[in-house]
Formats: C-alpha cells, sequence, structure tokens
C-alpha cells in the first residue's frame, strides 16, 4: 500500500482491517495473530454478540481451546488498555464458551445460554464502543508489521 494512502488513524486502521480479513490464525507471526484475535472479537461482537463471536469465530476457538483462546484474547485486551472489556472475558468467557458447545450438542435448552448471553453482551455495550478507539490506535502502533508499504 502506498503511503500516502495511509495518511490519517482512520486509513491506517482500515489497511489493517484489511489485512486481519484475509488472514487466518495458523500464522506463524505473533503480531499478526494478536490482531486477528482482537479484531475478530470487536467485529463479531459489534455485529451479533458473544453468540456471533463464537459462531463465526468458534472453529478457531476449537483448534487452539478456550483456556488458550482466553489467554490470548485478555492479554491483548489488557495490553492495548481495554481492561473493562478484558474483565468481561475473565467473568463470562469460559461459562459462555461451555454453555455455546452444551447448546450446540443439544445438551441444555437455549434459555441458558441466552441468559448468560445477554448479561455478558450488555456489558459490553454498556462501555460504548471505547474499543473501536483502542483498537484505532492500536493498529496504527502494529501496522508497519502487517501492511506492506510502499513509498510514492
Amino acid at each position: 500500500m502506498k503511503r500516502k494512502d495511509l495518511m490519517t488513524k482512520t486509513d491506517i486502521s482500515n489497511a489493517v482491517m484489511t489485512v486481519l480479513s484475509e488472514s487466518n490464525l495458523s500464522s506463524e507471526d505473533p503480531t499478526l495473530n494478536k490482531a486477528l484475535i482482537v479484531y475478530h472479537y470487536y467485529s463479531e461482537l459489534e455485529s451479533g454478540g458473544h453468540e456471533s463471536l463464537f459462531r463465526w469465530f468458534g472453529q478457531e476457538i476449537k483448534e487452539i481451546g478456550i483456556d488458550n483462546y482466553l489467554n490470548k484474547l485478555i492479554g491483548v485486551l489488557e495490553e492495548i488498555g481495554a481492561h473493562n472489556y478484558a474483565m468481561i472475558e475473565k467473568k463470562y468467557g469460559k461459562k459462555l464458551w461451555s454453555l455455546y458447545v452444551a447448546l450446540e450438542n443439544d445438551e441444555i435448552e437455549e434459555d441458558e445460554f441466552y441468559s448468560i448471553v445477554e448479561k455478558a453482551t450488555d456489558e459490553y455495550y454498556k462501555l460504548n464502543d471505547v474499543l473501536r478507539e483502542l483498537l484505532e490506535t492500536y493498529f496504527v502502533t502494529i501496522y508497519t508489521d502487517l501492511v506492506e508499504v510502499v513509498e510514492d
């Protein structure tokens, strides 16, 4: 991408999101993997809450394991200053995942899962999209590791 196309935080953030949308967690690049985890977390929660996260990112979570996933997610959330979001995942993450898996296996009723999803997602939305601003700042600090920048 040309440097002249990366003049604002929004330009940079959009370029990083383009790279992330074309990538997957199997990468050996730790910067890319951290950015992917937090990007998918934000994107899926914004589009449909924790249920959406598990539905659309669940395969990746299964592959790396819920404990590993939560450790990585909470770590990057804390690294970028999203401590309140990290607290939500510490409080609900593992329980939500176990309920989601049980629901997918027809072992529980939907209400049991959705009552916890509602609480966690409500707490997320009460934070008024602070994560978007933190992600934008984070992406500005890492974009040269993810986006190939060519001089004009």
